[in-house]
């Protein structure tokens, strides 16, 4: 079934922490795109008297400054009402009116923090079948995520792994995510975080799945499950496993660096499009 709405997966900027060691300094020669002004952008091509979105904290909790932010910053680009509905305990999934705001938004938003949490919360519940269902099934409709928001969304999403000199057989976690659009696996902050070898040991694993690697203030909207268009100031490193010739990662033990050969890189800027199911690049935006 082809979904009628449309996926926006962003690879962050908007948290605060940096994590030691495992930040690269990124030298920029374009002025970042905020997420609020991508969806802004997207959502105003919709006529309507109104625009209404949810923005979805499960992964982190928001401080009540940051609430306001988002509040202020989505009215700016265009959102006449914006919601936050915070799931905190698995049965906030079930909440009638959650529901009912989610069946009346425009927009869903999923915010940064960790993914497992935010699936674990999630999955399985009425407000993600919702989401679910709507996406599916109504073409104005846009689902978004930054950073673990982001790497949530697909069938099968990396919950955590260490970034090593090597690769090796223990160090990545996998698990099940929203199953919103499947043959993906998406990490963010890819270039400054150094994420190139979690994400080829996801793939390596998942040889039919395509790698989204995303920069920071950068993003792709994804049309019909299949059409991805790059938007923002940075990169998306794609990673394709399913011309991988060899590897050793079905009989390497814990000590032994995992090989491969044949992963095949495509790098993404703003104004490229990707046909996910066909692996082509275009190089002009599509109509």
């Amino acid at each position: 079934m082809i979904p009628k709405g449309r996926l926006l997966i962003i690879g962050g900027h908007e948290d605060k922490g940096e994590i030691a060691g495992q930040n690269l300094k990124i030298h920029k020669k374009k002025i970042s795109q905020s997420h609020f002004e991508i969806l802004g952008t997207l959502i105003s091509k919709i006529p309507r008297a109104h625009h209404h979105i949810e923005i979805i904290a499960s992964a982190s909790s928001i401080p009540v400054e940051m609430e306001q932010i988002y509040i202020d910053s989505y009215k700016r680009e265009g959102f006449t009402k914006v919601g936050i509905i915070k799931v905190e305990d698995k049965k906030d999934g079930f909440n009638p009116l959650s529901i009912e705001r989610i069946k009346n938004a425009h927009a869903v938003f999923f915010t940064g923090g960790d993914q497992s949490r935010l699936v674990t919360l999630l999955v399985e519940t009425e407000l993600l079948n919702t989401i679910k269902k709507k996406y599916y099934s109504d073409k104005n409709f846009i689902v978004g995520g930054t950073s673990a928001g982001a790497m949530a969304i697909p069938e099968i999403i990396i919950t955590g792994g260490i970034i090593r000199e090597a690769l090796y057989k223990d160090d990545l976690k996998i698990s099940k995510g929203f199953n919103l659009i499947d043959n993906l696996i998406v990490d963010t902050h890819f270039i400054k975080r150094g994420s190139f070898g979690r994400l080829a040991h996801a793939i390596i694993l998942n040889p039919t799945c395509l790698g989204i690697g995303l920069e920071e203030d950068t993003a792709l909207i994804i049309c019909h499950g299949y059409k991805a268009e790059c938007m923002g100031s940075g990169m998306v490193i794609l990673i394709d496993g399913s011309k991988i010739n060899s590897t050793n990662i079905t009989h390497a033990d814990p000590l032994t660096p995992i090989t491969v050969d044949n992963l095949i890189i495509s790098i993404l800027a703003e104004g490229s499009c990707y046909m996910l199911k066909e692996r082509k690049l275009i190089t002009t935006k599509m109509s």
